[in-house]
C-alpha cells in the first residue's frame, strides 16, 4: 500500500466524538454525563496498562486480605479500584461511589455532582496469573438527594430501571469499551498505538436464540430442578458448553454470538453469588438494550429492588428465547414433565 492509499483510509469514529454526537439522547445532561464516560474511559486506559504489565512488574497474585465478599483479593483489583474512583473523583461528576472492593460508600467531595456509580473494578481477577480475560462492569445513576452535600444510601440502592448508563471493558486479546445509555448497545475496541477507543461494533443487537450455554457444571447436582432440565435440553441439542469463569468474557461472547449465561443459586448459595449492584444490574441494562433479557429466574433483572449494598441474586442472561425457556423451566408445576421428548 502506498502513502497516499494508506492517508485515504478512514481512521473511524472515536469514543470522545461518538459520545459528543449523542449528547442529544440525553439532553438533560448538559454534558455531565458525557464527561462521566470520558472518565470511565481514562481509568481502563490506565487499568489495560497495568495489566499488560501484570507479567513484568509485581502486581499479579493475591494481595493477602479479603474483600467485603470474603473474597481474596487480587493486587489488580486493589490498582484497578483506586484507579477508577481516582478518575471518577478527579472528574467532578459523580458525587459517592460504591465498589465490590468497598464495604461501604465512597464519597468523592463533589457535592454538587449529579451521579452515583456502581463499580466492579475487576471482575475475573482471580484469572490475572492464568491469562484469561477479565473486566470492569459499571452502573450510572442521576442522584435523588439534594446537591450540596454528599450522596446517600438512598441514591445507591435505586432498580436497576433508573440507570442513566452502564457498561463494561473488557480485557482480552484486545480491550473493549461496550455501553448504553438507553438507546441501543455499541462497542469500542482500544487502539494502543494512537491511545483511543475507536467504534468497532456499531448497535450491537444479540440473537433471540443462541447454541452456547455457560455455566458452571461442577455445581450441576446442587442446580435447582429445573436448571438441570435445562441443562440437559443443551446437551441433547448438541448446543456448545462455554464457560471461561470470567462473567464478563462469557456475557460477552454470547452478546455477540448469542447464548445464555447462568448463575444459579445453589444448596450453598441459596439467594445466588453474583452482586445485584455491581454486576447483574449493568449486564440486565445492556443485555435488554441488545434485544435480550436479564432475570432472576422469575423475576426481570432490572426490577429488583436493592436492599443493601452487595446483595446477591441469581442470574439468567442472554438471547430472550433461551432466558424464557429457564424460566419456564424453573416454573413450580404439579407435575413435572422431566422427559426430553418435546427437544
Amino acid at each position: 500500500m502506498t502513502i497516499k492509499e494508506n492517508l485515504a483510509l478512514p481512521v473511524g469514529t472515536t469514543l470522545d466524538r461518538f459520545i459528543m454526537r449523542k449528547q442529544e439522547d440525553f439532553p438533560y445532561a448538559t454534558g455531565e454525563l458525557s464527561q462521566l464516560l470520558r472518565d470511565i474511559a481514562l481509568a481502563a486506559k490506565i487499568v489495560n496498562r497495568a495489566i499488560n504489565h501484570a507479567g513484568l512488574t509485581d502486581i499479579g497474585g493475591a494481595y493477602g486480605k479479603q474483600n467485603v465478599q470474603g473474597e481474596d483479593q487480587q493486587r489488580l483489583d486493589i490498582v484497578a479500584n483506586i484507579r477508577f474512583i481516582r478518575a471518577l473523583r478527579n472528574g467532578g461528576e459523580v458525587c459517592t461511589i460504591v465498589s465490590e472492593e468497598e464495604d461501604g460508600l465512597i464519597q468523592t467531595g463533589n457535592h454538587k455532582g449529579r451521579y452515583i456509580v456502581a463499580i466492579d473494578p475487576l471482575d475475573g481477577s482471580s484469572n490475572i496469573d492464568v491469562n484469561v480475560s477479565i473486566g470492569t462492569i459499571f452502573s450510572v445513576y442521576r442522584r435523588l438527594s439534594d446537591q450540596g452535600a454528599d450522596g446517600t444510601i438512598e441514591d445507591c440502592l435505586q432498580k436497576g430501571t433508573e440507570q442513566v448508563a452502564a457498561g463494561y471493558i473488557i480485557y482480552g486479546s484486545s480491550t473493549m469499551l461496550v455501553y448504553t445509555t438507553g438507546n441501543g448497545v455499541n462497542g469500542f475496541t482500544y487502539e494502543t498505538s494512537l491511545g483511543e477507543f475507536f467504534l468497532s461494533h456499531p448497535n450491537i443487537t444479540i440473537p433471540a436464540k443462541g447454541e452456547i450455554y455457560s455455566v458452571n457444571e461442577g455445581g450441576f447436582h446442587h442446580f435447582p430442578a429445573g436448571v438441570k432440565d435445562y441443562i440437559e435440553l443443551c446437551r441433547v441439542r448438541n448446543y456448545s458448553a462455554r464457560y471461561i469463569g470470567s462473567l464478563v468474557a462469557d456475557f460477552h461472547r454470547n452478546l455477540l454470538k448469542g447464548g445464555i449465561y447462568m448463575y444459579p443459586n445453589t444448596q450453598k448459595s441459596p439467594l445466588g453469588k453474583l452482586r445485584l449492584l455491581y454486576e447483574c444490574n449493568a449486564l440486565g441494562f445492556i443485555v435488554e438494550q441488545a434485544g435480550g433479557k436479564a432475570s432472576d429466574g422469575k423475576n426481570r433483572i432490572l426490577d429488583l429492588q436493592p436492599n443493601e449494598l452487595h446483595q446477591r441474586c441469581p442470574l439468567y442472561i442472554g438471547s430472550k428465547e433461551m432466558v424464557e425457556e429457564v424460566e419456564a423451566l424453573l416454573m413450580p408445576r404439579k407435575v413435572k414433565d422431566r422427559s426430553l421428548a418435546a427437544v
